[in-house]
């Protein structure tokens, strides 16, 4: 059986979280994911004031 492990990320009110709160949950790096995002893989992000942040419905969907 897989060994589980607790994270701890912040959620804003709508649903979005940090690059590296996205990264914890997804279990890549956040270097991983910027390369992604450079690249126009999923998942989804968006930028709001300088800052990227990913929303965890389309993480959920990354996932699956």
């Amino acid at each position: 059986m897989p060994k589980r492990s607790t994270i701890s990320i912040t959620i804003h009110p709508d649903g979005r979280v940090s690059r590296s709160d996205a990264a914890a949950y997804l279990g890549l790096s956040a270097k991983t994911l910027a390369e992604r995002q450079r690249k126009g893989l999923p998942p989804a992000s968006v930028k709001v004031g300088g800052r990227r942040f990913y929303f965890l419905q389309e993480l959920d969907r990354f996932i699956i």
